[in-house]
């Protein structure tokens, strides 16, 4: 937790730098820089390479097709 609050502070910083250096800004840079890094984090868990999910066809539960009548 405190990697991510530092990681998140360290790139506040960045955007106060390149800013301008302007004072006042201090919670946008802070919303901006925590946006950033928390959405880069959950892309992070989100992302699945190709050879993880199991194929298609054997996923799909079988159901048995009901007869039809003669009429």
């Amino acid at each position: 937790m405190q990697d991510l609050e530092q990681s998140i502070r360290e790139r506040a910083y960045q955007l106060w730098i390149e800013g301008g250096y302007q004072d006042g800004y201090a919670n946008a840079h802070w919303l901006a820089a925590q946006r950033e890094i928390m959405g880069a984090s959950l892309n992070e868990l989100g992302r699945v390479t190709i050879g993880e999910t199991p194929p298609l066809a054997s996923t799909k539960a079988k159901t048995p097709r009901k007869k039809q009548r003669a009429a």
